[in-house]
């Protein structure tokens, strides 16, 4: 339960390797386009995907057995659902366990100093990667573990800003949150919530696995799933499996943070492809099995931690939760950041505001407003500056001086 995984794409041997973090309920298997894509790019790169401990919570098994018995499995209710009673040992994996986690893969990647680790990721994966570089790991700093940094639509101080997110987090507040957290509230259900798929934690993440695999198996087949979804989604026409997970994911109908401009939906309810995503690429990382592209349980003490440290500073309310931010203003390795459409370009501010305070040679930051807030991942190579602003980078940072 306490091991992390890595989906690894590239050479074994490349000299470099880029370690990625997905978003707020983003699991490895986001990253699958993304990593062969920069892999195929560079013949000295190795992408790896890490899918936080919190992920072996989730019960996948049935993913593996095909749409239908999937669909029966866990629209059944026949699914190992996580009780929050039962799990109260989550309650202490805030982000200390987290980059622990993720400083262990790192140092795999490293091999001894064999090869240079660039550490990035999306959305709140952004900030952890910041975050791992400003942290005292008993005495060394994260930076140091590090040849560089990548963030994407994400990072601290106002990077959310602009996408109608402001944090301010009293102490009192915080207090507050950190006792209900050990009373039992470990997991958020805001991606469910938020996307109006359901009330509990994995139910978002469960209806775009199994809407993604019946996308896949029968693409041009009556939509299996059409009169299971919730109210909400239902529609009077007909849908095929591909239509009905383009009208999911569709960013003409999707909440911005979970959609693409990926098509469109023809007249007979079928999905015709257009935009700069290509379905499958989506459906092939949503429907896994293994590693999935969502996480089921998100940990409520992360998210605690993430809004403390906001300030990218040490105060009184990272001393409260034990957020060892010591080392923000000595980072001294290049960044690369980029922004979508979702930010209004306070991803990029909050970029330079971190670069203005530290030792950061380069600030590499790009911006794509066209692209929504998953088309980053998810874009081909030709219609995605974020793949072809990162491949650069990568290619052109220096080894790192040890």
């Amino acid at each position: 339960m306490q091991q992390v995984g890595v989906l690894k794409i590239g050479r074994r041997d490349a000299r470099r390797v880029l370690v990625l973090l997905g978003g707020r309920e983003g699991g490895a298997g986001v990253f699958r386009h993304t990593a062969r894509t920069l892999a195929a790019d560079a013949d000295d790169l190795q992408v790896w995907a890490v899918d936080r401990r919190e992920q072996n919570l989730a019960d996948l098994s049935a993913f593996a057995d095909g749409p239908e018995q999937a669909t029966e499995y866990y629209l059944g209710g026949h699914y190992q659902v996580q009780d929050p009673a039962q799990s109260l040992f989550a309650a202490q994996w805030g982000l200390e366990v987290l980059l622990e986690d993720v400083r262990r893969v790192v140092q795999e990647a490293a091999d001894g100093g064999r090869r240079d680790v660039v550490l990035g990721g999306v959305s709140v994966g952004g900030s952890e990667a910041l975050l791992y570089a400003a942290w005292d790991f008993d005495g060394t700093p994260g930076y140091r573990d590090l040849a560089g940094l990548a963030v994407v639509d994400g990072g601290v101080h106002n990077a959310y800003s602009g996408a109608g997110m402001e944090f301010d987090l009293p102490l009192e507040a915080a207090k507050g949150w950190l006792a209900a957290i050990e009373a039992g509230a470990v997991f958020e259900d805001f991606t469910s919530t938020t996307t109006g798929l359901g009330a509990q934690p994995e139910s978002a993440a469960v209806w775009f696995q199994l809407a993604a695999q019946h996308a896949l198996a029968d693409p041009d087949g009556p939509a299996a799933l059409a009169d299971r979804l919730p109210e909400g989604f239902r529609t009077e026409g007909k849908l095929t499996n591909a239509g009905l997970f383009g009208r999911l994911v569709d960013a003409a109908h999707a909440h911005p943070s979970y959609s693409v401009h990926a098509g469109h939906l023809d007249d007979s309810g079928a999905w015709t492809d257009g935009g700069h995503t290509r379905l499958r690429t989506v459906a092939e990382a949503f429907a896994g099995p293994r590693p999935g592209a969502w996480t089921w349980y998100t940990l409520s003490r992360v998210m605690l931690d993430l809004v403390a440290a906001i300030d990218f500073e040490e105060n009184e309310l990272t001393r409260l939760l034990g957020l060892r931010l010591a080392h923000g203003g000595a980072i001294d390795v290049p960044l690369y950041t980029f922004q979508s459409g979702l930010t209004n370009g306070t991803t990029g501010q909050a970029a330079a505001t971190v670069t203005a305070a530290s030792r950061i040679p380069e600030l590499s930051l790009h911006s794509d407003a066209a692209l929504t807030h998953q088309d980053i991942v998810y874009a081909q190579r030709e219609d995605n500056r974020f793949l072809q602003t990162l491949s650069q980078f990568l290619r052109g940072l220096p080894r790192r001086d040890r």
